[in-house]
This record gives structure tokens, sequence and C-alpha cells, in this order.
């Protein structure tokens, strides 16, 4: 559910609007232009919560009922098949059906296989849901050996080679370039990939990036395959921009051609997912690349409390960098709420008693627990709160993670320490350590390859990584609680730990990473954990990362409709240094500390005017219509006679009658000259619309509907003439 929709302050249209002025009803003044917009070039930066869902699809539709934009040539684009099903939904309750909505990938791979068979030959190749296999199948070719970890991090590498177009042998200049840090040697990685490709060449199949890459090269090579594309789609509107890969982008100037009907939707303030090669660049370089571009800013936001909003804004105003050059200054419209809540804690478990203390709390108040978050940087992190909602009878749910009992590395562990609990008296590995924390570290570094130091940089690795180090952790917790306790007592707390997480999942608290909770929203939400090392997180190192960083927690404090509790702890442990500080992003926020010297306010919402002209653009424009309005009652007009009148049928008129019959006497002479009916020269509607407006310039004259550029060469002079009350001559009168 998006903020436009929750909000209250939206009335609910009818399920199907009467009318396409009915499809504007309820916007705000932004959110209209947006929607009244159809000439592209348009971007539109929405903030946080301003109903940008709602701003483009009442545009579609509007543009379709005002019989400006047929449904099958336009083709909206996102990047979940979630979204994409919520914008169709929506657009069906308009009275819009017939318009594609799409991610990038489905809207590629409906392409690819209707004109492989023309473009290639045969069918398709299959495509493979996963690459894992592939990419292990690719590394035993070439005598590697890849762990879980290593093997999806080196998968994630070779995706965002394929999505920012880098082939094998750039990989080790693009990733040093790019500041990534490679889970293998930059070489041996480049080897790696070159050798899946050649894997999948020779197994005749494709994986998802293929998909676009190959729409791509069947486009750039076939110019009579993308004419017939772009023949069916003419109009394009782009959610979430700010996440567009090159590749991607890449596609949609193909999908273009020389045209530029395009809307596009973002905010760069909410780039979060660069490790994957998206950018916010595309965005930000809008305006450049298209001077004549309507640029929109939607700042009025209606999902959070004005409490809220401030402390987004402030996250915002002391951000660096180009995205934060175009950070937008969101304004709440909904009613005042309590302040964002900061709590500090002595240690973690500490931290997760408190949250799942407070969240009892709501629920016992009549909070749903479904409207309720815990949201946290890492997913290591999900196990404390699973345990601490637990033990207080609260039901959660885990988004975008598995459950940590349920992670593979997780389930070896348990084995492996299961089994030395069994036969520890003849495993060598446990003959000099005593205490439990020795001996679950000893069976983690033999089983499962854990270390003291952890892995640099972050993917599976890190993650695999923290796991471990839970368990570890939970070891020495259970022996300063329980002085004594034996590796058996240790995987007996495991299976009860493991069967006490066994809740409700429908109805429960939501744990998600910040990551996975973009695009979401909850009455209540507790981001845990904002301390130094977490976020910004530990290998966050140059000021990109570490702005990245700051967008995280703003897309975290931005998920909160009305209460919002942001809390850290000192120690990772009970009786632990306390040698944790608070996030550095929350420095003259929280209270009690020293405010920052902000940035200058961020933009405010409102209309940008691009550049008209011919100089405006090295792009030709094509013609393109804009919605007929009554110039009378200001009704936008759905039918051709009153468009072509410019009103409606039953509003006054201010008709000169004389002028209309001269002009009707006119083009009796003309239609005989020719030989052809009176319509062809002129319609009676397109008389009556020049009898209205009298135009004195064939300028005026070419903006009536009817009066088309043929007819304006062939009788412009004359009704020119007839217009200003003068005679034709005989010379006139001949042509």
């Amino acid at each position: 559910m998006t903020a436009a929709t929750h909000s209250p302050l939206f009335p609910q249209v009818p399920a199907v609007p009467d009318s396409a002025d009915a499809v504007l009803e309820g916007l705000d003044p932004e959110q209209r232009e947006v929607a009244t917009a159809l000439r592209g070039p348009v971007c539109v930066l929405a903030g946080a919560g301003t109903g940008k869902t709602r701003a483009i699809t009442h545009r579609i539709a509007y543009g379709v009922r005002s019989g400006i934009l047929q449904p099958a040539s336009v083709l909206a684009v996102t990047f979940t098949n979630r979204a994409a099903g919520e914008m169709r939904g929506r657009l069906r309750q308009l009275g819009a059906q017939g318009v594609q909505a799409r991610t990038f990938h489905s809207a590629a791979l409906r392409q690819l296989q209707y004109f492989w068979p023309k473009a290639v030959g045969g069918s398709l190749p299959r495509l493979v849901d996963r690459k894992v296999q592939l990419v292990a199948d690719a590394a035993a070719g070439l005598g590697t050996r890849l762990d879980r970890g290593e093997l999806r991090d080196v998968t994630g590498e070779i995706e965002w080679c394929k999505v920012t177009q880098t082939i094998p042998a750039d990989y080790p200049y693009a990733a040093a370039k790019a500041g990534r840090e490679a889970p293998r040697d930059p070489t041996e990685i480049a080897h790696l990939y070159a050798a899946y490709e050649d894997l999948k060449r020779d197994r005749a199949v494709i994986d998802f990036e293929d998909v676009l890459l190959l729409t791509v090269a069947v486009l750039q090579d076939r110019q009579d395959i993308a004419e017939q594309v772009r023949a069916q789609y003419q109009h394009f509107v782009v959610d979430e921009y700010q996440d567009v890969s090159p590749l991607q982008q890449r596609l949609l100037d193909l999908w273009l051609g020389d045209r530029d009907d395009l809307c596009v939707v973002g905010d760069a303030s909410q780039t979060i997912y660069s490790f994957t090669g998206a950018t916010p660049d595309h965005l930000l370089d809008f305006r450049a690349r298209h001077p004549g571009a309507t640029v929109v800013k939607l700042v009025r936001d209606y999902r959070s409390t004005p409490q809220v909003v401030r402390l987004a804004n402030g996250l915002l105003a002391q951000a660096h960098g180009r995205a934060a050059d175009h950070r937008l200054e969101l304004v709440s419209q909904r009613p005042s709420g309590p302040e964002p809540g900061y709590t500090e804690y002595t240690d973690e478990p500490a931290e997760a008693e408190g949250a799942a203390r407070r969240i009892r709390e709501l629920i016992d108040a009549g909070v749903p627990a479904a409207e309720i978050a815990v949201l946290f940087r890492t997913n290591s992190q999900s196990e404390t709160y699973e345990q601490a909602l637990a033990d207080a009878g609260v039901p959660y749910q885990l988004r975008g993670a598995e459950r940590f009992f349920d992670r593979p590395e997780v389930r070896k562990a348990g084995l492996a320490l299961r089994g030395a609990a069994r036969f520890g008296g003849n495993d060598s590995r446990l003959d000099d350590v005593v205490d439990l924390p020795s001996q679950v570290r000893a069976v983690l570094s033999g089983e499962g390859g854990w270390t003291i130091q952890p892995p640099a940089g972050s993917g599976a690795v890190r993650e695999r990584w923290e796991s471990l180090t839970a368990l570890v952790n939970l070891a020495q917790d259970l022996a300063a609680a329980r002085p004594g306790a034996t590796l058996a007592d240790f995987v007996a707390e495991l299976d009860e730990r493991a069967a006490a997480q066994h809740a409700p999942t429908v109805q429960g608290v939501t744990l998600a990473s910040l990551h996975a909770a973009k695009g979401l929203e909850w009455d209540a939400v507790f981001l845990v954990g904002v301390a130094e090392g977490m976020l910004p997180i530990t290998y966050a190192r140059t000021d990109e990362q570490i702005e990245e960083e700051r967008r995280l927690l703003y897309v975290g404090v931005t998920r909160a409709r009305e209460r919002l509790h942001v809390s850290w702890s000192l120690s990772r442990s009970p009786g632990g240094r306390h040698n944790r500080r608070p996030s550095r992003f929350l420095d003259g926020l929280r209270p009690g500390t020293t405010p920052t010297v902000g940035r200058s306010a961020g933009s405010v919402g409102g209309v940008e005017r691009g550049i008209r002209g011919v100089d405006a653009t090295a792009v030709p424009r094509r013609a393109q219509r804009t919605p007929a309005r009554c110039r009378v009652c200001g009704r936008t007009l759905t039918d051709a006679g009153e468009m072509k009148l410019m009103r409606c049928e039953d509003c006054p008129s201010d008709m000169d009658e004389g002028l209309y019959e001269r002009l009707r006497e006119w083009r009796a002479v003309q239609a005989a000259n020719s030989g052809q009916p009176d319509f062809c020269v002129f319609t009676d509607r397109t008389l009556m619309a020049i009898a209205e407006n009298r135009p004195d310039s064939p300028a005026e004259l070419s903006r009536i509907p009817g009066v088309l550029s043929r007819k304006l060469r062939s009788y412009g002079a004359e009704v020119l003439a007839i217009c200003a009350g003068q005679e034709l001559d005989g010379e006139i009168a001949a042509d």
C-alpha cells in the first residue's frame, strides 16, 4: 500500500471515474500537473510519501480517458512484479484497461520471445532461473573451488558486470574504479566470468541479464524490428528511475528512438542499490539530456507526521554529494504526532528486549502487529529480535531474509555442533579447549570456516560470517548466564530457540533489513542498531558509500507514518565494554546533541517548464496533442465535434453568424471547383470554430482543429481574407 492510497487526505474516487476530468479529482496541484502534462519529456521528482504512484497512474488514465493516449501504445515499466501489478490494478480502477505495466525484464522478455524467430531463427534459448549452479560448474571447469558464500558473491559480481555492460577482460579495472570489494582476486573473477559465458553458450541457455542484453542487441542490429516496437509503443513511463542501470537505460533509449514521449519518476535521495549497478545519474541528468523537459516536484508528504518528516529533512540537510544537491524538502500533510523517540541501551539483548516491550505495549493499546516494523542494517541482526519478540509473545514475520535458524550456514553449524556434543571426546579440535565459547569457536572454525576477524567487504561471505558470529556470541552469553554449561546444553538451547520462533507470520510484526523495507510503510517503525559501525556500516569507507548509508537511514525513517523509535546499544553483549556510540547521522538531530551546520533548504514543490523551440534540443520533436478543454467552462473535451469548436455543445456560442454564412458560401464555390463534397474542404464544425475564433494570422488559424497544414496552404489566405471582411477578387477566387 502506498502513502497516497492509505492517507485519508485523498478522497476515494469511484471505482471507474465517469469522465476524464473525474480522474483528476482528489489530486493536489503538483500531482495534477503530472497528470495533465501529457507532452514529453516529463521528469517527476517525488519525495517519500508524496503519492508518486497515484500521480503517474492518474496521468496515464487521464491521457487514455481524454483520448490523447491509446492504451495499447503506452508502456509503463518499474522494478518489481509487485509494483507492476499494483499499477495495473490502479489503471483498471481508473478505466484505463489495456495499458502495459511491466518490469523491464518482463517487457524485454516478451519482445525477445516474439522477435527471436525473425531476428535469429528457431526458438529462444532456455532461461535459467538461478545462475549459481552455472557459476559453480564454470569454476569447477577452471579448477577453482568456491564455498557457498563465495559462489553467491562471485555470481553477484557477474550480475553487476552485465548490468553495467562490463566485459570479462575489463572487470579488474571497472571494479577498482567503482570501489568494489571483490570477493576473490579480480583477475580470477574475470576468468570465472568468461568461463561462465562460454558455458552458457555451450549449453544453449541464457540468464536474467541476457534478456536485456539480447533485446538491446536485436533492436540495435535490426532496424525493422526496432521500428515495429516503436510503432507499437509510443509513450513511456518509468517508475523508480533513480534505480535504472546503464543497461536498462540503453534499452529505454532504443525503445524511444528519436522520440521523447517519456515520463520518468524518481528520488535521488532514495538511491540505495548502487551495489547492483543502479545509478541516479540518469535521473539527475534528465534535464541536461532533455532541455525541453517539464520538471514537477512532489514534496507534499501524505504518509508521515510533521515530526517524522522533520527528522527525515534533517538527515538530508547534512548530506553531501550530487544526490544531496537535488534533495527535496518534504512538507507533511498529516496532523501532528508524537516526537521520534531515541533510546540508548547498554547492550544488544537489552535493546532487543526494550523494542519488544514497547511493541507489546503498542499491540496491547490496539495497534495491529502488521502495522509495526523493526528495521535493521544487516540480516544477521534479526536473530536477537526474533528471540526477543518470541519471548514477549509477539508474532512476527521476516521480510527479505531467511529465518535465522533456517539459513544454510546456521543449519550446517547446528549439525556440526550436535555431532561435536555427541562425539566430542574423539574430536582433536576440542582436546585443548574446556570452556563452552572456545569449544563453539573451535567447531565453527573447523566445519564452517569461521574466523575471529571479519572478512573484507559486504555480501554473502560477510553475512555468513555474521550468522556464525551470532552463534559464537550466543555461546558466550549462555556461559556467562550458566557457568559450567556444556556443548550439549548449548545445542539444546539452539533447539529451544529454533522451536520458539514458529509464530504466525501473516499478522506479525515485520522484521526486515532497510534494503528490503524500501517501498513499504507502517504506522510504527523501530530503527534498531543505529550506531557507528552499523550505520554507516564498517566497510563503507568512501564519501559516496557513506552518503548511501545516510540515504539508507533516510529510507528507514520515511517508512514510519506516526510513530518512530530510534535506538542503539553501547556494547554487543551484557557486561561488555561500552565502546560504541550513536551513529554520526543523528548528530544535531537527537536531543542533547549540538546541531550541525546544515545545508540550505532543499527544493520545494512546483513545476519547471522546459525550453521549447528548435534550439532547445538536438532531437527533433514530433507533433503531439494536449488535452482539449472547453474555452467556456474548462471541461476536458473528448467528442471530436466539440474538440473542433473548443467548447461543449451546450455552452454559449459567440459565433459571428454573418462570417459563418460567408465561409459556407466560399466553401461551396471551392467544392464545386474541385469536384469534391463540401466537407472535404472544411466541415461545418471547423467553419463554426473559425467563425467563433475569427483568426487574424496563419498561426491563429493553424491552431483551430481541422485546419491541417495542407489546408492551411491551400485555403489559408482566402479564409483569413474573409475573416478580415475583405472581398475576394477574381485572382484569389480562382486560385
